[in-house]
């Protein structure tokens, strides 16, 4: 068994900072590419960032600039740092794994159960 599990959501307001947090535990052998995604209320799951098992990122333009992700590969945990936060950035946020739980394994894609980010105006 693999669980992601999220941390770190909340109410915030316009312009603030939140930092959220996912850690995968269970069998893992690597963790390859990491992703954080959000769904806002009647839109599609949207790729926010994106983070490899060597350091390479990158992120929706809509977040450029405001949100960072960053990993520990030591904790198999991946953190967003989200600044200037606007009302848009309301959302469940997820976080996504790709991974292989075994040397000889594919690749599985697993995700976190989701952490609400509201941003009030």
């Amino acid at each position: 068994q693999v669980h992601l599990v999220e941390s770190g959501g909340g109410l915030v307001q316009t312009g603030g900072s939140l930092k959220l947090s996912c850690a995968a535990s269970g069998t893992i052998f690597s963790i390859n590419a990491m992703n954080w995604y959000r769904q806002a209320p009647g839109l599609e799951r949207e790729l926010v960032a994106t983070i490899t098992s060597g350091g390479s990122t990158s992120y929706a333009d809509s977040v450029k600039g405001r949100f960072t992700i960053s990993r520990d590969n030591a904790k198999n945990t991946v953190y967003l740092q989200m600044n200037s936060l606007k009302p848009d950035d309301t959302a469940v946020y997820y976080c996504n794994a790709n991974l292989k739980r075994r040397l000889y394994d594919y690749d599985g894609s697993y995700w976190g159960q989701g952490t609400q980010v509201t941003v009030s105006s």
